[in-house]
């Protein structure tokens, strides 16, 4: 156990799904996962273990941001012994090119944070994703006729930017096609535990067009990515 996690050692499987909202993990694992155990509610941060095609996986909400997630995604390699992890997420798009609906399967991510920046003095550290979740991740995507693109995102510690849009301008036109608030902790700490990691987000809104997902198609839209990122995450 440890002060955020009071699950057993041996409760999580070597491969687990990170979605932020604590009642989306429990909408996995009462949607997708059978004999779903819930095996941490610590500060409602709920977790849960079951199995997916047959092979064990599970499930841990992370709360929003990357100090939160980092928290948990640190205890999970060092305290439970996880070894794969797949954020499942929304974003924000920065581009036209990327529709409602489509997913970003993010390469790998910059960031605001003095996280990532704090330990590297001297250096501009790039996180990145495990090629191995990602080349399976994009070939699934395919055979599934998912809309997918690959590309660099923008993991954030600023929700609301004062001006809008303008603050990612630069980024945009460097090809960094979303924008959401846990991506780059994640790899980094993937990078320093040496795990895998990959993160999958779909987009709901665009900050260019405003074009915003109804809550139907939001739906729909997340079982696409949760049993992509599960079939990703029981066979890589």
């Amino acid at each position: 156990m440890t002060p955020h996690n009071n699950a057993s050692l041996g409760d999580y499987a070597d491969a687990v799904l990170l979605p932020g909202d604590p009642l989306r993990a429990k909408w996995i694992a009462e949607t997708f996962l059978d004999n779903a155990k819930q095996v941490n509610n610590v500060r409602n941060c709920l977790g849960y273990t079951g199995t997916f095609a047959g092979k064990r996986v599970s499930v841990q909400a992370t709360g929003m941001g990357q100090p939160s997630l980092s928290i948990y995604v640190h205890e999970l390699i060092n305290v439970y012994g996880v070894q794969t992890f797949i954020r499942v997420g929304t974003c924000g798009g920065l581009s036209p090119s990327v529709r409602i609906r489509d997913l970003i399967i993010a390469q790998a991510a910059t960031t605001d944070s003095a996280i990532v920046r704090d330990a590297f003095p001297g250096y501009a550290f790039a996180p990145i994703a495990d090629f191995g979740l990602l080349a399976a991740a994009v070939s699934k995507a395919k055979e599934k006729g998912l809309r997918a693109h690959v590309a660099n995102m923008l993991s954030s510690d600023i929700f609301y930017h004062e001006d809008g849009f303008t603050s990612y301008q630069k980024l945009a036109e460097h090809g960094v096609l979303g924008v959401e608030m846990e991506a780059a902790a994640l790899y980094f700490l993937a990078a320093r535990f040496n795990v895998r990691a990959l993160t999958i987000c779909t987009m709901t809104d665009c900050l260019v067009t405003h074009e915003e997902m109804s809550a139907q198609d939001r739906q729909s839209s997340l079982k696409d990515m949760v049993r992509l990122s599960l079939e990703v995450a029981v066979q890589s």
